[in-house]
């Protein structure tokens, strides 16, 4: 390193003397988030595994040694291999993007058409621009789907879609409003081999148990329930569909010899062939040590357990108060970990600031109110709820003492 020691002007009158300096304050020490911090679907706050991973990894950048290099380089196939074993696939079929819109831009660019892919008229935004961008740009056609008001595909709804003209069916593996847990095996064994079932799966990789060998193609970033932050994120593309798609944004990255005297190169095998460039490596590192932390834990079966059983002891205080809850009816195993609810009569704004203001962090969705806690939201969480909710529900007394004056007129 190449420090510099900057020497202070001396000061015009001698200081006093006072008692030794004592040690020079280092920043402040990782905390993890406040007991009332249940707004995991918006972002999850660096795990410990990961913000270290990505303070090392960060470190290594900030040298030129070409050993450091290697090792970054390494830290990303790690990550690979740990998605791979996460979602049973081979290393060769998951690639990774920046974040989770990228991957699904890498998507529709390889999809080119003839064709139609179904989209969920309730899917989030990032799940539908892609497609609607490359419509008429080599792309399929787009065709939304109207749940009836279930809010969710089913596998029923998706049979009476299938027009010859269907290619594929993208949709979120959990539902970032209501929490439904897509049946995505039932979707797959509707559409058939021939055509292709697409997830974004990053409200559910980390939190549910996933049906993944059921996708065709997966994306998921890792800033929410993995809590790896962002820069990384997960492009799964099975090699029995890779004949559907062509590396529409495949770079340099993507291909067998970047450095060819002709080109375009051959793209590599597998996901690979869809990179526009390298990855952020640093953000690599978090991402997979936050997968080894997920499966240390014992994987997403059972911090997915946990997480169900925060997320209904808040639902639960939640009615106590007299809330509705979106998709009562949703078994354990439909939901995966967010859950909203709306207090009727009460203005939504209102008890939205009223939570933040006892200590409880949510999204606001319109007139719903979303929880989304983790596996490690200490049990204080549904107290500060419980008290927080009390707070806007409980009538207000007014004094009655000048209710027996007389009502003078006023001009």
């Amino acid at each position: 390193m190449n420090d510099q020691i900057h020497q202070l002007p001396e000061a015009a009158t001698p200081a006093a003397p006072g008692p030794p300096p004592g040690p020079t304050p280092g920043p402040a020490p990782a905390r993890g988030p406040m007991a009332g911090y249940l707004d995991y679907a918006r972002v999850g706050p660096l795990s410990r595994p990961a913000a270290a991973a990505l303070a090392d990894a960060t470190a290594l950048a900030a040298r030129v040694d070409p050993a450091d290099l290697d090792r970054l380089f390494a830290l990303g196939d790690a990550a690979l291999a740990s998605a791979a074993r996460l979602l049973d696939a081979r290393p060769h079929e998951i690639a990774l993007a920046p974040s989770t819109s990228n991957g699904l831009f890498t998507v529709a660019a390889a999809l080119h058409g003839p064709g139609t892919v179904l989209v969920p008229r309730g899917e989030f935004p990032a799940n539908l621009y892609p497609w609607l961008r490359f419509t008429g740009r080599g792309g399929p056609a787009v065709r939304l789907v109207d749940p009836a008001g279930q809010r969710h595909i089913t596998p029923d709804l998706l049979r009476r879609h299938l027009t010859p003209d269907v290619t594929a069916l993208t949709v979120s593996a959990v539902d970032s409003l209501t929490g439904h847990l897509a049946p995505l095996a039932a979707l797959k064994e509707v559409l058939g081999p021939g055509r292709l079932l697409i997830v974004d799966a990053i409200q559910g990789l980390g939190a549910v148990t996933l049906e993944a060998d059921a996708a065709d193609i997966l994306v998921s970033g890792g800033q929410k329930w993995l809590r790896a932050g962002w820069g990384a994120a997960l492009l799964l593309i099975r090699d029995r569909c890779a004949d559907h798609l062509v590396p529409g944004l495949g770079g340099w990255a993507g291909v067998a010899d970047p450095f060819a005297p002709r080109h375009p190169a051959p793209p590599l095998p597998g996901a690979a062939a869809h990179l526009a460039t390298n990855p952020d490596f640093p953000a690599a590192a978090a991402l997979g040590a936050a997968i080894d932390d997920l499966v240390g834990q014992g994987g997403p079966a059972v911090v997915g357990g946990r997480i169900r059983a925060v997320l209904g002891e808040l639902l639960d205080r939640a009615r106590r108060a007299g809330a509705e809850v979106l998709l009562d009816g949703l078994g354990p195993q439909e939901r995966g970990g967010i859950g909203a609810f709306r207090l009727p009569g009460h203005d939504p704004v209102s008890v939205h600031r009223a939570l933040e203001a006892g200590g409880v962090i949510t999204t606001r969705r319109d007139e719903w109110i979303r929880l989304s806690p983790h596996a490690s939201t200490p049990d204080a969480a549904a107290d500060l709820l419980t008290e927080a909710l009390h707070a806007v529900t409980r009538p207000t007394s007014h004094s009655t003492s000048h209710s027996q004056e007389p009502i003078c007129p006023t001009n």
